[in-house]
């Protein structure tokens, strides 16, 4: 059985990477990201976000079914990463800015 809803197969690859529930894992894989993680990471999801946040809306927060969270997580992800693509030139790091391992997400492990 796929892990994310019919139509969004493509995105399989990226579950066990990129779909963490919880900010701060999704904060470490941000920290380890190559450039070419984060790009292609990007590709995919600007590809299907659209259908990504038409199909999350379906659902009130809390009361999503497994695939539907997974496929949040991967959104979640991409609000993190993409910044590193469109301004940050696939850098992990924030230019011009102190270590971004030193932020620590007050509620640590508790998922979205």
């Amino acid at each position: 059985m796929s892990a994310l809803p019919t139509g969004f197969t493509k995105l399989e690859p990226f579950v066990r990477d990129w779909a963490f529930a919880t900010e701060k894992k999704r904060s470490e894989k941000r920290w380890s990201s190559t450039k070419e993680d984060f790009q292609v990471f990007y590709d995919a999801m600007l590809e299907c976000l659209t259908s990504a946040f038409e199909e999350i809306d379906k659902y009130e927060i809390g009361k999503m079914p497994e695939q539907i969270k997974i496929l949040y997580y991967l959104v979640l992800a991409f609000a993190e990463a993409s910044p590193h693509v469109e301004l940050y030139k696939g850098d992990s790091k924030v230019p011009y800015s102190f270590d971004a391992e030193r932020f620590v997400a007050s509620h640590g492990d508790i998922s979205d």
